[in-house]
């Protein structure tokens, strides 16, 4: 009997847990047609309610749920390593709490991976719900990343797949600090079939992603798989030295022709705005790989277990 494993990341969700496992073992009649086992792991991110609560409830009622508490809230992406790093499962899925990723789509994800796919991963068809601010910054992100990485990065997917194992591994093997899993499952390859549907919105709560968060991440994002922004800092260090040249010779000939010295401090003013501006831009994209590396060098662990059920 082969196992699936189930990964819930869980930030203030005590509203969704319950929800979620009662929509998740609506599948039992799949796994015993199937001849899987399962075993859901629910990662409390650190949440400051009761969602450690709500899951021990649900382990009192099932053996096949697990908890993964962290000492503090580190983030979706440390979840979802914590989760990949704990399950056995000869198959391994990663869903979101709040209902977002329905539970019902994974017979279909299995189907697939029983065609002979690696990973069955799912992508939305459609932002409804979403402001339409957010969507608009969202496909330019997608475009932008894909212009500038080599690695493909769907537009509008989500971290919900089931993978088979070997894939799992291959993510576990890249233990980097800074993760952008999105990108990351992307680069390790292996034969991915993209199911899409359209977009749910959560059962209860609020998002925890602001534009901001989001925003963030997206630069995460970028600066994990490219390295464009640097070479866009130094071909633009060069040019303006080019056109620095230029103009030095001109205001030269200038003088010595017609003697006529460049005149007009408020376009002199102009310029050294516009070079400065330009130069904290790209000190600033050296910085962004610069921290990147600092983290990195420090080897902190990406998340701390304070309880493991």
């Amino acid at each position: 009997m082969k196992l699936l494993s189930a990964i819930v990341p869980c930030y203030n969700e005590e509203e969704n847990v319950r929800y979620f496992y009662d929509e998740f073992i609506k599948n039992k009649t799949f796994f015993t047609e199937k001849d899987l086992d399962y075993e859901l792991i629910y990662v409390d991110d650190g949440s400051a309610d009761k969602t450690a609560d709500e899951v021990k409830k649900l382990i009192a009622e099932d053996s096949r749920v697990h908890l993964i508490s962290f000492s503090r809230n580190f983030g979706k992406e440390a979840a979802m390593y914590a989760g990949m790093k704990e399950a056995k499962g000869d198959y391994v899925a990663i869903m979101d709490a709040d209902l977002q990723d329905p539970p019902s789509l994974l017979p279909e994800l299995y189907g697939w991976l029983e065609q002979g796919y690696d990973t069955a991963a799912t992508r939305r068809s459609t932002r409804t719900g979403e402001p339409p601010v957010r969507s608009f910054f969202a496909h330019r992100f997608y475009h932008l990343i894909n212009k500038m990485s080599q690695t493909e990065i769907v537009d509008g997917a989500r971290d919900y797949r089931l993978m088979k194992r070997q894939v799992v591994d291959a993510i576990l093997s890249l233990s980097e600090y800074n993760r952008f899993s999105k990108g990351i499952f992307g680069w390790v390859g292996f034969r991915t079939k993209w199911v899409e549907y359209e977009n749910i919105e959560r059962k209860h709560g609020k998002t925890k992603w602001s534009f901001w968060k989001l925003f963030g991440y997206a630069m995460d994002g970028i600066t994990a798989f490219s390295t464009a922004p640097l070479k866009a800092a130094s071909i633009t260090g060069i040019i303006f030295c080019f056109v620095s040249f230029i103009m030095i010779i001109v205001t030269i000939v200038r003088k010595l022709i017609f003697g006529d010295p460049t005149s007009g401090w408020p376009s002199l003013v102009c310029i050294i705005f516009l070079v400065s501006g330009i130069q904290m831009l790209c000190l600033g994209a050296v910085g962004q790989y610069l921290e990147k590396t600092y983290l990195e060098v420090k080897n902190r662990p990406l998340y701390i277990i304070k309880e493991k059920l």
